[in-house]
């Protein structure tokens, strides 16, 4: 899909706004992938306090994957869902271990984004969404990973039906988004959407691309 000529200019308006991020690998692969579940349904302060907590009981992820999932559950308890974030932990990563005999998760350098994505998936609590999180910000790999901010200014911006779903946004976006493209706009919509395309009643005022949009009437 060749990429609209407004969400190029969405791309270079973003970036005048909010700078263009350079990527650098936040984690590792297995780490991003932990941070990542334990970032469900919470803020990214409680899960990276749940990660560091988690971190100091368990001196490496290998102890993880063998530690019961109540013991996890109990370090990483400040995230919210504790309960099942320790399953999908302990779970994924056994598995993981289990099937390549380490965590470093080099595999993932021999598969395509797809199928990457794929067998991530196959892992309890590994949504796209986190899969994607691991291949974009632990391997630079061109996936945008859509988050309610990502999902909701698209969705304002009418880059997405009103009633695509999660896995359908993915991709549509992840087909329209130019791969050079991919890091700095998901990086700066989340951004956006943190301070100014809020769920609710959006900031219009305060929007560099209000009149790009077409729910700009929402701020009426």
């Amino acid at each position: 899909m060749v990429a609209p000529a407004r969400l190029l200019v969405v791309i270079r308006l973003l970036d005048q706004q909010y700078g263009r991020p350079g990527w650098v690998p936040r984690f590792q692969p297995v780490e991003e992938l932990v941070y990542t579940i334990l970032s469900q349904n919470t803020s990214d302060i409680n899960a990276e306090r749940s990660l560091a907590s988690l971190k100091r009981i368990y001196p490496d992820w290998e102890r993880v994957a063998r530690a019961p999932a109540s013991g996890i559950a109990a370090a990483v308890r400040s995230g919210g869902l504790a309960g099942a974030k320790a399953r999908y932990i302990r779970e994924t990563l056994s598995g993981l271990l289990a099937e390549h005999g380490s965590l470093k998760m080099d595999f993932l350098g021999r598969m395509s984004d797809s199928e990457a994505i794929e067998y991530l998936t196959k892992f309890p609590g590994v949504g796209v969404k986190t899969a994607s999180c691991v291949l974009l910000f632990s391997l630079g790999r061109p996936v945008m990973p859509v988050d309610t901010h990502v999902y909701r200014v698209c969705k304002r911006l009418d880059f997405l039906p009103q009633d695509a779903s999660r896995e359908n946004a993915h991709r549509v976006l992840n087909a329209m988004v130019p791969p050079g493209e991919t890091y700095s706009l998901h990086v700066n919509l989340i951004r956006l959407g943190r301070q100014v395309c809020v769920a609710g009643r959006p900031r219009c005022d305060r929007c560099v691309i209000e009149r790009l949009c077409p729910s700009s009437r929402l701020c009426d």
